[in-house]
């Protein structure tokens, strides 16, 4: 897929200058004119540019008066000035107060122009870079923060349980008694090795490359109810699947069974007990450009002030028994990643329904 063309504003009060610069280069840019600065920020509220290169001589305001006025609303764009007059005065101004990366002389060279141009793209390119990294940088110094924070529980308070309770074992004599702590263990354990298996997930998303395939969703399903028949919270729920499946999709298994394993496990270990018919009805439509996945249950169901905040971080709706609080959050990472949506309906006391869209990735 091509990239977008370099996106240009110009701006300058003579028409014909206007319309030449616009003519020579539309096949190369995506090119804007205006012809008064009042014109120019009317288009900058509504459009994003990468370049603005604006004339020096003006009515109203100086090229370099325009700048310096837009440089704090619109920090981003990398500004030229266009002059057709020698004055070092205007040139310290703009350096200063415009903060102007180039000036191109009237009348200007076509290959200069160009040269100009691309090299103020290469530096508009590296600042969205580094911010973008930047970001990614803090995201992942916060997302460490919260797992060392979370580990010293998550990982160290199952250890603990299990150190207390064989304590208690070696005391006892009773078998039955003996038996009932073993229980406490392997729950203990059991606990240990969900958040192990989440945080292998999250490293897995976060930096595995991804490996585009034909996907089966029958083969998937498959897999997932494998893994979930001896959860011991699954008893007597009822698992039903509704699988269409039209044509190829493509996209990333591995992430794609990390989204299945998570919302369905989910919804098995937070099933209503008290309910004699618990189920998780699973539904996908699939076609060659996208897929829709449904997870729904009748489980006790999630908060409405909980909503919009499952998806972070070791965030624990109210649950602080169960799930380690990281799944659904691996599970939103993942369909990121893969250019999809998830959106959740819930009710306390009658289940919640997860659904995702995500369109088909081609090689």
């Amino acid at each position: 897929m091509s990239e977008k063309p370099i996106s240009i504003l110009y701006i300058d009060d003579e028409e014909h200058n206007l319309h030449s610069f616009k003519a020579s280069f539309r096949k190369q840019y995506d090119i804007t004119i205006a012809s008064s600065v009042v014109e120019a920020e009317e288009i900058l509220e509504n459009r994003d540019f990468c370049i603005i290169l604006a004339d020096q001589r003006m009515p109203i305001m100086t090229g370099v008066q325009f700048f310096e006025k837009i440089r704090t609303k619109y920090p981003k764009p990398i500004r030229i000035l266009i002059t057709g007059h020698t004055d070092i005065g205007a040139a310290i101004d703009a350096i200063n107060k415009g903060e102007v990366f180039r000036f191109i002389d009237k009348p200007w060279d076509y290959n200069y122009v160009e040269n100009a141009i691309s090299h103020a793209y290469d530096i508009y390119k590296t600042r969205e870079d580094l911010k973008e990294r930047n970001l990614e940088l803090q995201k992942a110094n916060e997302e460490l923060d919260k797992f060392v924070y979370s580990a010293s529980h998550d990982l160290r308070a199952p250890l603990m349980s299990v150190l207390g309770i064989v304590n208690l074992a070696l005391l006892e004599d009773d078998v039955k008694s003996q038996n009932e702590y073993l229980e406490l263990i392997r729950q203990s354990v059991k606990k240990l090795d969900t958040f192990i298996i989440n945080i292998i997930d999250y490293y897995k998303n976060a930096r595995g490359i991804p490996v585009v395939t034909d996907i089966s969703f029958k083969e998937l399903v498959t897999e997932a109810q494998e893994t979930i028949q001896y959860l011991p919270e699954y008893g007597n729920l009822k698992m039903t699947t509704d699988i269409d499946q039209e044509g190829v999709f493509q996209s990333d298994v591995m992430k794609l069974r990390i989204i299945f394993n998570n919302l369905i496990n989910n919804a098995i270990k937070f099933q209503d007990k008290s309910k004699p018919h618990q189920f998780v009805h699973l539904t996908i439509k699939s076609t060659p450009k996208q897929a829709k996945i449904i997870v729904e249950d009748n489980g006790h169901g999630i908060k409405e002030s909980d909503q919009d905040k499952i998806f972070r971080m070791f965030y624990r709706a109210g649950a602080t028994n169960s799930g380690s609080g990281i799944g659904l959050y691996i599970v939103h990472e993942a369909i990121a990643k893969l250019g999809g949506a998830i959106t959740v309906s819930s009710k306390v006391g009658e289940g919640s329904i997860f659904e995702v869209n995500i369109p088909s990735i081609h090689k």
